[in-house]
């Protein structure tokens, strides 16, 4: 997976290269997809969410720049593989789902697997974690109408957000920088992510 699809397609961060050869990927699917965990390609797991694809991970991953010492918040836990990814990379994680059944599951994997620098609660996302920032980098895992002001306030300065914008159907993934004279966004490239439901985001139809 990581030779072939992220190695090869530009991913040169060996961070995350090294934590995506050691999270057990398969863990985080149902069992009767455990076969296609390795695939590049985006799997359901449930309530109509998604696992995102191998590559989008770690795009998404080295786009944080992150060190041992970053405190980084996640936007929407999923199936908590990208949480295991950030855990590997970073100090501490923060990590939130709004999704019950979605949150029980990941926290029992993440918990079994011993990454204890990963504090979760079950939440609008859309909020941040105003008590917790502010944060070194932030990372959203489904896709907003626009930039939630919210998340620029709660990084600190010189800190970095990743978030897929745009409609429903496909939206561009934006690196922000936060610096002391405002915000600095750069286009990554196109993606697809679910809806970022919640006070911010889409509204739960």
């Amino acid at each position: 997976m990581v030779s072939k699809q992220i190695e090869a397609r530009g991913i040169r961060d060996h961070g995350v290269l090294e934590a995506m050869r050691k999270v057990p990927r398969h863990l985080f699917v149902g069992e009767a997809l455990q076969d296609q965990a390795y695939g590049d390609f985006p799997l359901p797991i449930g309530e109509g969410q998604t696992i995102s694809q191998p590559y989008i991970v770690a795009e998404m991953t080295q786009a944080l720049e992150l060190t041992k010492e970053d405190r980084v918040l996640e936007i929407g836990t999923g199936s908590g593989y990208q949480t295991a990814i950030l855990a590997e990379l970073a100090y501490r994680v923060y990590t939130i789902e709004r999704l019950r059944t979605l949150f029980i599951k990941a926290r029992k994997i993440l918990d079994e697997l011993q990454y204890h620098n990963v504090v979760a609660k079950c939440s609008d996302g859309t909020l941040g974690w105003p008590e917790e920032s502010p944060f070194d980098a932030i990372i959203v895992t489904a896709g907003s109408p626009e930039v939630p002001e919210v998340f620029v306030e709660q990084l600190d300065v010189g800190g970095r957000l990743v978030i897929p914008v745009g409609n429903q159907y496909s939206q561009s993934l934006l690196k922000i920088v936060r610096r002391e004279d405002g915000a600095y966004k750069t286009d990554l490239g196109g993606c697809r992510f679910v809806k970022l439901i919640g006070e911010h985001g889409w509204k739960e139809e």
